[in-house]
């Protein structure tokens, strides 16, 4: 995806401004600058009665990887959803990402294999 720093600040705020969004941030010790981040948004079950949230974005700079920062996020996204009172969370990646696969198995995600996602994508106007 191009780099649209304005498109995605206004993004950002707005799904801040109505609460449609929860972020994380791990800041580097050495220089209190962002190492990575976590990104939430809620969705709800209308079987189960209860909220769940979307892993939508995880993302560690370059020069922080194998730091231990996207442990400390899934740790973090693990703890909102048990005190948001949360059925559960969920994410996808792509097939051949086996390190995300490895990070997110080791951290209690299970690959969904009772169900088949799919996606309409609909005209931009």
């Amino acid at each position: 995806q191009a780099s649209n720093p304005e498109g995605a600040r206004e993004f950002l705020f707005n799904r801040f401004n109505h609460a449609e969004s929860v972020i994380f941030i791990v800041r580097a010790a050495s220089d209190g600058q962002a190492a990575g981040f976590a990104q939430l948004y809620p969705t709800f079950s209308s079987i189960s009665m209860l909220r769940s949230w979307i892993l939508n974005d995880l993302y560690v700079m370059e020069a922080h990887r194998r730091e231990g920062v996207a442990d400390l996020l899934l740790q973090q996204v693990r703890e909102f959803g048990m005190t948001t009172q949360a059925k559960g969370v969920a994410l996808s990646t792509a097939p051949d990402n086996k390190a995300a696969r490895t990070l997110y198995e080791k951290h209690g995600y299970v690959i969904d294999d009772e169900f088949y996602s799919y996606f309409l994508t609909l005209p931009i106007q």
